[in-house]
This record gives C-alpha cells, structure tokens and sequence, in this order.
C-alpha cells in the first residue's frame, strides 16, 4: 500500500476540519496516483476513498475524504489550486467541500405532506445535510408548518397557460436563495424540458414505481385490485422523461394478501419517505454522479 494513503499512524481531528473531494473524469492510468500526490505534498491523510472505474461507459469516479496531518486545518482555496492542474490534465469534473457542509435545499410540494415532513424533520435532528431554505407550493395546504419552521414559503400556482411563468418563478426562486438543490416532495407538477435540462443533477423526484407501476389516479389502490406481493419507490434525477431519469435510490417492502388498500398506502410511504431521504442526503455529501442514464453511488 502506498503510505501516503494510510492513515494508522496520524492523528485525526474534528471531522469539520475534513474536506470531500468528489471528481469524474474519462478513465486514464495514474489518475489516483496524481490526486493523491497533491493531497500528501499538501499535508492531506486520506480517510476514505471509493473509486469506481467503469469499463463500459470509460468514465472514472472517485470521491475521497481528506484531513490534516498537523495541527492547522486545510484551507480549501489552496487545495483547490494546487488541484486544478491535475484535474485540467484528466479533463475533470470535481467538486471540493467542507466535509458535513450543508447544501441549500429548495423542496416544492403539492398536497400530500408526509415527505415534507420527513425532510423538515431530518434536517432539524441533522440527519441530512441540509438547509431547507425556501419551500414552493401549488397550494397552501402546507404553509403554515413550513412558516412554523421558520422557513419562507411560496404559493405558485400553476395551470398550463402560466406555467412558463411559474418555472421562472422558480428559477428566480433558485438563483435568489442560491439552491444547490430542488426536492419535488410528491409535486404534482411535471417540469417542462428546458427546465429540466438546465436543471441537470440538481433536482430530485420520488416516484411510486416498485408497484409494480401503475398509472394514473390511486396506484395503491390499483395494486391492491391486482393483487401485488412487493411495493417500494425509488428517488432519481429528473430529467426531460417523466419519471424516468437516471436512479439514485430505491426501497423495495414484500406484501402479502392481507394489506388492504389504505395498508399499502402507509408500507409504500415509508419506502417513498426513506428512498426520498437516501437519495437526498447521498447527493449533497458528493456521492452521487452522473454517468449517461444511470448514476454511481459511491458510499
């Protein structure tokens, strides 16, 4: 093992003095050599490191969690500096974050509250790594538990012949609060295509689709009728295609004959609320990365 990637005989420190690289990049010989070259020439100890080389797509990615070998923390602008040569060189994608940084979340809802709640609720125990700092709704059935919060809510309404206007609502939305990242919480609300290509990896849907999938009105339901034996959902990127953008987690329940409707409304909640949070909180701490239609999920 190469010792400058070894961390037995340093020190740790607080974990907020640790910074998370996260990079993709086409797939090349000495990429990890060269990152870890400036990580160890700039008193960096490596504490975590996956890396995923795929040989179909040729693409690598790697996220690593770095601290400081002394006593003075790592300053991120240096690091990043003496970073950009390598990842010009490898034609990089990378981000460089203060580990447990947290990410301005903007989430949009419609009627149904649960997955609002699971997230205001996980972000204030700190479970996700989050600053909810707007929420938008098509209806005020929410806002007064998000005022509650203290967080600002908005009431866009939107039918197709103002829905141009309401996305631009809604980017004037992004760029005001500067959001890292959109929930759709169950918004019932499809995004148009070019908001959702300018958008790219940084809006996130939950869909009901371990049914297995049923259109239209009261999907429970519809299983219930056919009988199903596993519900679940998965949480993806959105993007020009309704509900089919690339996966970033699924929750998968077994069922038997003696969930009812209302039963396997509540089992496929929970699998909605956990898929929903996982792909959250995977994205903002730079787990997540873009390769074609799909994702790598480096935990």
């Amino acid at each position: 093992m190469d010792p400058r990637t070894t961390t037995a005989a340093v020190p740790v420190g607080p974990s907020d003095d640790h910074l998370v690289l996260s990079l993709s990049c086409p797939e090349a010989a000495g990429i990890v050599h060269a990152v870890s070259e400036v990580l160890y020439e700039n008193d960096c100890t490596i504490i975590e490191l996956d890396q995923f080389d795929d040989q179909r797509t040729r693409r690598f990615f790697m996220r690593v969690r770095v601290a400081p070998t002394g006593e003075a923390p790592l300053d991120p602008a240096v690091l990043e500096q003496r970073l950009a040569p390598v990842a010009e060189r490898f034609e990089m994608s990378w981000e460089l974050v203060r580990h447990g940084a947290k990410r301005r979340v903007l989430v949009m809802v419609s009627k149904f509250g649960h997955y609002l709640n699971d997230l205001l609720y996980r972000e204030r125990t700190g479970e996700l790594p989050v600053e909810i700092v707007a929420v938008v709704s098509n209806h005020r059935d929410h806002q007064s538990l998000v005022e509650w919060h203290g967080i600002p809510f908005f009431h866009v309404p939107v039918t197709p012949e103002t829905k141009p206007e309401a996305e631009q609502k809604l980017l004037d939305l992004v760029d005001r609060f500067e959001v890292d990242l959109v929930v759709l919480a169950r918004c019932m609300q499809v995004l148009s295509d070019s908001l959702a290509t300018r958008m790219e990896g940084r809006v996130i849907n939950i869909h009901h689709s371990f049914l297995p999938s049923f259109k239209g009105a009261k999907p429970y339901h519809q299983a219930f009728e056919r009988g199903v034996k596993t519900v679940g959902a998965t949480a993806h990127y959105v993007n020009a295609e309704l509900d089919e953008g690339p996966i970033i987690a699924q929750q998968v329940l077994a069922v038997d004959h003696t969930f009812g409707p209302e039963d396997l409304v509540a089992a496929g909640r929970d699998t909605e609320r956990k898929a929903l949070s996982d792909a959250v909180k995977w994205h903002c701490q730079g787990r997540v990365f873009l390769n074609g239609n799909k994702t790598v999920v480096l935990l």
